[in-house]
């Protein structure tokens, strides 16, 4: 079976939202799209020499890392008035274009941080608790179907963006050995989620976790007064 080419869902995507730093939901599709085209030109290729697709091939934190670089990149070509922080690991990885010198800053306030997972709802570890735009794509791997060449294309299915606080995070104590974290809150999450920019699939969420979407209400039967 060939590779299959994935592509964003168009009415997926939030239309309501107002977007900061003059973003735009195209800028947000065509970045998904570089992403899936790169995959599938990969896929292609290492298919063809009878290798594993590069989705089967590398470690989850790789990919995750490898995701957001890609779609940061993306971001900074498409976007209006953000590039890329060109300080090495500086924060956030989207800035306002000339706000900082050589557009480059350790620590900034004005920009995006973009973040990858595959946790439904996007939660996400960060490496510290901080004031900041927050855009997290949670992505879906085929892991099960076998054989493995006729596995489904890695898809994006939900992005989130949303202005969150210090306050919005709880820290995450780790062991002499561990780094530590700081990842949103139940408060936080249900915040972030409704900043959502793209839904492709209903979110499922523990009982403990606010759901994006609830499921609408059923309506009651009146009750029949009289007794039988």
């Amino acid at each position: 079976m060939p590779v299959a080419k994935n592509a964003p869902t168009r009415t997926a995507f939030n239309k309501q939202r107002t977007l900061p730093f003059e973003l735009r939901l195209a800028d947000f599709e065509v970045a998904m799209q570089d992403v899936y085209d790169f995959f599938f030109d990969v896929n292609t290729l290492l298919t063809h020499k009878g290798l594993q697709r590069l989705d089967d091939m590398l470690r989850p934190a790789i990919m995750s890392g490898l995701l957001s670089d890609m779609l940061t990149a993306s971001l900074a070509k498409h976007a209006r008035t953000l590039v890329q922080n060109r300080h090495f690991n500086g924060h956030p990885d989207l800035i306002v274009q000339d706000k900082y010198p050589n557009n480059a800053v350790k620590a900034g306030e004005f920009g995006v941080e973009i973040k990858t997972t595959r946790k439904t709802g996007g939660a996400v570890d960060t490496h510290g608790a901080r004031e900041q735009w927050m855009c997290v794509f949670v992505y879906d791997l085929d892991e099960t179907t076998e054989p493995a060449v006729d596995r489904r294309p890695m898809t994006f299915t939900e992005v989130y963006l949303g202005h969150v606080t210090v306050d919005d995070f709880r820290r995450n104590e780790r062991g002499d050995l561990g780094t530590r974290t700081a990842t949103l809150h139940a408060a936080g999450i249900a915040k972030l989620r409704e900043s959502w920019i793209y839904l492709d699939k209903p979110v499922e969420s523990p009982a403990s976790d606010p759901i994006v979407r609830p499921a609408p209400r059923k309506s009651r039967k009146p009750r029949n007064s009289r007794r039988r």
